[in-house]
């Protein structure tokens, strides 16, 4: 399940070199205060991981670890655990089975970026349970990603690979697609944080212009023109070639890219979404693309996801999907060992702990 995952032997303490290099370089942000301060705070005497817990064993010394193999023997494991560490995605760590059953829970150690499973859970909320997340982890490989969908979709790559399947030479094909430059167009980010601001860095270097929105601030890096807030994204998206959605899914971006949102982009433009799924409502982009009124989608995300082989997201036009894999790559997973056992350290010294989730914003 955890195929990212190093190995034991290869997860020696790391250099605080290592930490501080890894905290300037994804941006991680520190709590404002030490856990130890934290309503409930203690040590934690069990940790149960979905997944290998005996690469948390050297900074974890006389805590249980146990490794748990599916979300029932999570749940059972969990009942007087004060730690749960594992991916969100269904089945994942947060599942309600685990999170109602874990009695004595402090802590969620989640392994990926997106928590919206985790706060969805009531009693997380109520509870006031600790969330910390795998922000700015695997952003750089997710920005490449959605640029590189941006790129396939302006270049036709969909008409050409599917003559290559037939083996056919189709230079007619090049007339008959929009072919588009990306320098000197113009390419909005929605959701300048981590990942958007590593899509928003790439675009800068092919030479488009780039404006961005989010919910936080007006602030971004020098390449970003211009910063608005959420409530400008349709206005915003009316001057856009490409837009990528990169936003968390919270109740606020849950459906914001609607028929009303749609209905504003130029036909010339692409759409890339490497956030999550139910941000758009998808029948909205299929009548887009069916109707000409969008010029592509490249979506690495769905709802429903996984797609089901008849769903009519497959058969619309001009669409490339890719099932979920945008933070897949040939690295090791380092990054997201180093940050999880970091903050692991972190808290059974109470310390202040790095990339904590608000539970109010949902990310």
């Amino acid at each position: 399940m955890l195929a990212w995952c190093t190995t034991t032997a290869s997860l020696a303490a790391a250099a605080p070199e290592s930490i501080d290099a890894l905290i300037k370089e994804l941006r991680l942000q520190e709590d404002s205060a030490p856990v130890r301060e934290r309503t409930g705070w203690r040590p934690p005497k069990k940790i149960v991981v979905l997944g290998n817990a005996q690469a948390y064993a050297s900074v974890a010394p006389g805590v249980e670890l146990i490794s748990a193999r599916d979300v029932a023997s999570a749940a059972a494991a969990a009942k007087d655990a004060d730690v749960v560490v594992g991916l969100t995605s269904y089945p994942g760590i947060c599942e309600p089975q685990i999170i109602d059953a874990a009695k004595e829970l402090r802590w969620i150690l989640s392994l990926s970026a997106g928590v919206e499973r985790c706060v969805a859970v009531p009693s997380v909320s109520s509870r006031n349970l600790l969330v910390t997340n795998m922000r700015g982890v695997e952003s750089d490989t997710i920005g490449e990603h959605a640029i590189a969908l941006a790129l396939a979709m302006a270049r036709g790559f969909d008409t050409f690979l599917a003559s290559q399947a037939k083996a056919q030479w189709n230079r007619q094909g090049a007339a008959e697609t929009q072919m588009q430059t990306l320098k000197g167009k113009t390419l909005l980010v929605v959701g300048l944080g981590g990942i958007g601001t590593e899509v928003a860095s790439r675009a800068h270097a092919l030479g488009m212009k780039v404006i961005a929105t989010r919910a936080s601030s007006r602030t971004g890096p020098e390449y970003v023109s211009y910063v608005g807030l959420s409530n400008e994204l349709l206005t915003l998206a009316k001057t856009a070639d490409v837009i990528v959605n990169a936003a968390p899914l919270t109740k606020d971006t849950t459906g914001i890219f609607d028929a009303k949102f749609f209905a504003v982009l130029k036909p010339s433009a692409f759409f890339v979404n490497v956030a999550r799924g139910q941000s758009v409502v998808t029948q909205d982009l299929i009548a887009a693309l069916t109707e000409k009124r969008l010029a592509g989608a490249g979506l690495d995300v769905t709802d429903p996801e996984p797609l089901p082989p008849d769903h009519p997201l497959w058969r619309a036009p001009n669409v490339i999907i890719t099932p979920h894999i945008s933070s897949f790559s040939d690295l090791p997973g380092s990054q997201r060992m180093l940050l999880a056992r970091e903050n692991l350290r972190r808290y059974i010294a109470g310390e202040r702990m790095l990339s904590v989730v608000d539970l109010k914003k949902e990310y």
